[in-house]
């Protein structure tokens, strides 16, 4: 959980980080701009009044004349340093007097009869320049420049950087206590998941995890209940399946040692007795036999070591092998046995031995939980190349809280007549690999309607 607490710690920092970053960098710029946009709007005002006062009363004598007589005009309006330049771009004047280059792009601007604005550095200094056209009636004369120093305005862009930087800082530390937590609320809970979840993995699955949130996590929780409950449902079914199993191992054993025994008595040589004995002791042999195989498919299935023998299976000649097959029990428990398909009824690729096992299973629970008197249906249909096989009875039937776990592995009923539980989802299994559906409808004293539904299927699936 170190591991997940530090890289969802890492991750929210690297987030939060960023961000602060990006925001910083806008802000400051945006403060920057400010600065700058606020100075030089200042300085274009001021230019623009001289260079229109200019006009209105100094127009009529030459530049030169205006500098030497009335030059006090222009610096008196504004604390910036002012300069004048000629029609050629030089300095003919400045307020501090210093006489220097013209540096810039603005007095080129300004000669051009725009205000022109730049920022650079002169003798060292950085310095924004706004310059203005001035002008003896239409024809421009020379140009106006303020310059201010750039630096009391960085320094304070400076002092509210590092505000903007304390306040990144304080907001990193914040978010980032935060997000500990964040990430603890996930950690934390895992934690306690994988801590019921080990105790599970040892054996004890009465444990519980507990739910605090309905989210993912509280979804795992409860997903991990249900593991549990569904093994203890399992490890119960198991337990009820080996005890009825072994009932029903135990009871023919009995049957063939009896008459094994008895058969190696001098007392019990005829041959009616004998012929009785052995009948038993074949039928009970028998019995063993199905029930060891049905345990083969079990496994087998739950393994996934079945493979079908996909062929062409001839739906007429089954249904008739069942008729003949299960009349005679019919006729010996007086139940009504039907069997009903249509004359042209097509074939379908499947396994033969595997459709056999699935309608005798069904079959067989049909007659074993019927009554003397009682009838079983088997009926075939085809429509749209889908075919549907119902068996149908009127037996106990199953009640409603059963219903939904007859083919579940090792399921007994609670009926005397349940068997092991194995059948059913022997059957569940075959119509899987076939692609198909096998659906149970009962009612309890009514009657069971089993369907099954099957693809025709494609010679290339074999």
């Amino acid at each position: 959980m170190k591991g997940i607490r530090l890289r969802l710690t890492a991750s929210y920092m690297l987030v939060i980080i960023c961000t602060v970053v990006i925001l910083e960098i806008f802000l400051i710029y945006i403060v920057k701009q400010n600065y700058y946009n606020s100075l030089e709007g200042s300085l274009r005002n001021q230019t623009r009044i001289c260079a229109d006062m200019y006009s209105t009363y100094y127009g009529d004598t030459s530049l030169q004349d205006n500098v030497l007589y009335n030059v006090d005009t222009f610096w008196n309006q504004s604390n910036a340093e002012v300069q004048i330049a000629d029609q050629d771009g030089n300095i003919i004047m400045d307020s501090q007097g210093i006489i220097s280059t013209a540096d810039g792009s603005d007095i080129k601007e300004a000669l051009e009869g725009q205000t022109g604005t730049w920022i650079g550095y002169i003798n060292g200094e950085k310095v924004m320049t706004v310059a203005s056209p001035l002008k003896s009636g239409p024809e421009i004369v020379g140009a106006l420049r303020f310059v201010a120093s750039l630096s009391a305005v960085d320094q304070d862009i400076l002092k509210t950087e590092k505000i903007f930087i304390l306040i990144g800082l304080l907001v990193i530390l914040v978010v980032g206590s935060v997000s500990v937590f964040l990430a603890n609320t996930i950690v934390v809970p895992l934690r306690e998941i994988t801590s019921v979840a080990q105790r599970m993995a040892k054996g004890n699955y009465h444990i519980k995890s507990q739910k605090n949130r309905d989210d993912e996590i509280g979804k795992l929780s409860d997903t991990l209940n249900y593991l549990a409950d569904e093994i203890l449902k399992r490890e119960q079914l198991k337990n009820d399946f080996i005890s009825s199993v072994s009932h029903e191992l135990r009871t023919p054993l009995t049957s063939i040692k009896g008459w094994a025994i008895t058969l190696q008595s001098e007392n019990f040589q005829q041959k009616e007795m004998l012929d009785d004995g052995l009948n038993i002791i074949a039928k009970e042999s028998d019995r063993l036999t199905r029930m060891v195989e049905d345990l083969l498919d079990v496994s087998k299935f739950v393994s996934a070591k079945i493979k079908l023998n996909l062929e062409e299976v001839n739906l007429i000649n089954l249904c008739e092998h069942l008729r003949k097959q299960l009349t005679p029990r019919a006729v010996r428990e007086n139940i009504e046995f039907t069997v009903d398909y249509p004359e042209n009824m097509p074939s379908i690729y499947g396994d033969v031995n595997r459709l056999k096992q699935l309608f005798i299973n069904v079959l067989d629970n049909a007659f074993n939980f019927n009554h003397p008197g009682g009838h079983v249906h088997f009926k075939a249909e085809i429509e749209n190349e889908i075919f549907k096989f119902t068996i149908s009875d009127s037996g106990c039937g199953i009640s409603a809280d059963e219903l939904p776990m007859v083919k579940e592995k090792f399921y007994k009923g609670k009926s005397t007549l349940s068997k092991n539980g194995i059948g059913l989802s022997i059957c569940e299994e075959i119509v899987n690999l076939l692609k198909g559906q096998l659906k149970i409808m009962s009612e309890p004293n009514v009657g069971t309607d089993v369907v099954i539904v099957l693809p025709r299927g494609e010679k290339a699936d074999a």
